[in-house]
């Protein structure tokens, strides 16, 4: 078999040609998005995982996603208007239905287990709380601010807007790591989303609900730092 990624290439080049590689990435912990401008063999050497595993797992689901036939959008095909409305109708969507849910049910858990799991559930909902803020606001700032800027230079192409861009999308990326490490800390405090021994089924969601916050968090600052932001 032909390799068709190799250690040398950018996480973020990998993903955006092969979306199916986030899977693979979330698998071995590798940061494909705030890290995505690292190459491959950075982050394996940095957690001291096999290099010929990792390549090999990558480069087999990338060859049954072609057997199978299955299409994968490759976003850097599509316009940055048609990326813009899918990050806004997809992910931009969930956080707002997901946020105020995985909110109440933290408060839910704290009330529930807080006797034998406080200092946990209380550092969880304060980290929690933080990255709710910050998103909140991100999501106005994109929406009303970057967004519209990108829109209007793929229509003209005025050097004028790219520059105002590029200084706007340096603070967002800022606030893509910000949120990228409560994500990681999350992980790291729960280890791994963990439920312990007498976690009920609200613990069990809450801790399902923090994982797919991550994945879809993850794969949504992908999108922005590793293509829409490339102007």
């Amino acid at each position: 078999m032909n390799k068709r990624f190799v250690e040398t290439q950018s996480i973020g080049e990998i993903v955006a040609k092969f979306p199916g590689a986030s899977n693979v990435f979330l698998k071995y912990n590798i940061d494909f998005c705030c890290g995505g401008n690292r190459p491959l063999i950075q982050a394996i050497e940095e957690q001291k995982l096999d290099k010929v595993e990792v390549l090999e797992v990558l480069n087999n689901k990338y060859e049954e996603i072609l057997s199978n036939s299955i299409e994968q959008k490759e976003w850097t095909k599509e316009s940055w208007s048609g990326l813009i409305d899918y990050i806004v109708n997809t992910h931009h969507l969930y956080l707002r239905e997901e946020l105020p849910k995985i909110n109440d049910l933290l408060l839910k858990v704290l009330r529930a287990h807080g006797e034998n799991h406080g200092k946990l559930l209380s550092e969880v909902h304060k980290l929690f709380s933080s990255l709710k803020t910050e998103l909140e606001q991100h999501l106005i700032k994109e929406e009303t601010i970057i967004f519209p800027i990108i829109k209007e230079y793929e229509k003209s192409k005025d050097e004028v807007l790219r520059e105002k861009a590029l200084r706007v999308i340096e603070e967002l990326e800022g606030e893509h790591e910000g949120a990228g490490d409560i994500l990681k800390t999350l992980r790291r405090i729960t280890e791994d989303y963990k439920l312990p021994e007498d976690g009920c089924r609200t613990f069990a969601l809450t801790y399902q609900k923090l994982d797919e916050l991550e994945r879809d968090l993850f794969q949504h600052i992908h999108l922005e730092n590793n293509i829409l932001f490339k102007l």
